[in-house]
């Protein structure tokens, strides 16, 4: 028997252009605070002042919180939600990647809510507190393309001190509306587009082979793998290629989507112990960098699900050994790397060392555990320290 359910209460403004749209858009507040990161692209492309004039046009006001750093640490989240307090602040706006919207997420639900962001944090040294307040509003204008953050309610946030990176969300951290301009994320230079865009790869994936996934899920997955291995290689060749940016723009919409009708599963984890060990490494970095060894492991475990990935990914498997049939779609993942020039990224070059590896494994297995309940196989702590050895470069 079927039997799902799921919410994806976000309204999405998609297309080239749909940021001049923001102007002409019910937004959820008068006074904003307009989140971006501590670099200086939003400024120097002109992106900060298009969203600036649309709420002027609107008569909103707005305060700028422009700290956010990559993988968004607590303290600055804590440091905005008391500044979104003590200004009246009654919506957020993030403007950037992944980590400035996942940012504008903490900072929403910590402007309303006291103590701090660990005390409701549920897996890890959180307390696992009930939120009682629903976030602020949040409003979504994405630069980049993979993480799928526009579409759920899920925010990944570092605490620097513990060395602990943690996936949470509550219903009222989805956006209330996102906007995805490809135009916008035509600066994004090679290696990023392609970390990022294999990060949704590998969200359809792991949301395929994930215990929890349902018809809905399935089909947004398969058409991320579809879309991800058409447009990626083109997008890294040429960045000002629309078609290609658009539609690698929607591979990272889905993923969000596939993210609200299933979930990630110990690939994430597993990349959060290596991120929250060395911040350098960049989340779509530390996922390639796993990927072969993650996934010839899982492969004997749902073989058919793996074989019909590897059809969709164009591998052929007809005449080959039952067991081999599912390493195709490893092999042909592999291949979609190399055209993309991400197929030797190496753990050594951020500073990890080989010795660290039952650490890594550790800090996944008590900070996300609840992705290691997602799969369809029961990770021990040693098959882990194995992936991430037979990973390390």
């Amino acid at each position: 028997m079927i039997d799902f359910d799921f919410s994806i209460p976000t309204k999405v403004l998609f297309g080239v252009g749909k940021l001049d749209e923001l102007k002409r858009e019910k937004l959820p507040g008068k006074l904003a605070l307009v989140v971006i990161s501590n670099g200086k692209t939003m400024r120097e492309r002109g992106y900060l002042d298009r969203v600036l004039a649309a709420l002027k046009h609107q008569n909103i006001d707005y305060m700028i919180y422009d700290k956010i750093t990559v993988n968004t640490g607590k303290d600055e989240v804590m440091e905005a939600a008391q500044f979104a307090r003590d200004n009246f602040c009654d919506f957020v706006l993030g403007l950037g990647g992944g980590s400035v919207i996942d940012a504008a997420k903490a900072i929403a639900l910590m402007a309303r809510n006291p103590g701090d962001l660990w005390d409701y944090i549920v897996t890890g040294s959180g307390k696992g507190l009930p939120v009682k307040n629903a976030a602020l509003p949040i409003v979504a204008i994405l630069t980049t393309a993979g993480t799928g953050t526009e579409a759920d309610q899920w925010m990944v946030v570092t605490n620097r001190a513990l060395k602990e990176m943690i996936g949470f969300g509550v219903p009222s951290t989805f956006p209330a509306l996102s906007v995805l301009d490809p135009e916008l994320m035509v600066s994004v230079p090679p290696f990023l587009t392609a970390i990022q865009g294999f990060d949704a790869f590998f969200q359809a994936a792991e949301g395929f082979i994930a215990k929890i996934a349902t018809p809905i899920s399935e089909a947004f997955s398969l058409q991320i793998l579809r879309l991800v291995s058409k447009y990626l290689p083109r997008v890294v060749q040429n960045g000002n290629d629309l078609e290609a940016r658009t539609n690698i723009a929607l591979a990272g919409l889905l993923s969000g989507m596939v993210q609200s009708t299933s979930s990630c599963t110990s690939l994430h984890s597993i990349e959060h112990g290596l991120t929250a060990t060395h911040p350098d490494l960049p989340h779509g970095a530390g996922l390639l960098m796993l990927s072969e060894s993650y996934f010839s492991f899982f492969a004997r475990y749902v073989p058919d699900r793996f074989i019909k990935m590897a059809h969709i990914l164009g591998a052929e498997t007809d005449g080959l050994p039952d067991e081999e049939k599912p390493l195709t779609f490893v092999k042909a993942m592999k291949a979609l790397q190399e055209a993309c020039g991400v197929a030797d990224l190496k753990m050594s070059d951020y500073g990890v060392q080989i010795g660290e590896m039952e650490i890594v494994a550790r800090n996944a297995h008590k900070t996300m555990s609840n992705l290691f309940a997602m799969d369809r196989y029961s990770l021990s702590l040693k098959e882990t320290v194995d992936i991430l050895i037979q990973s390390y470069k």
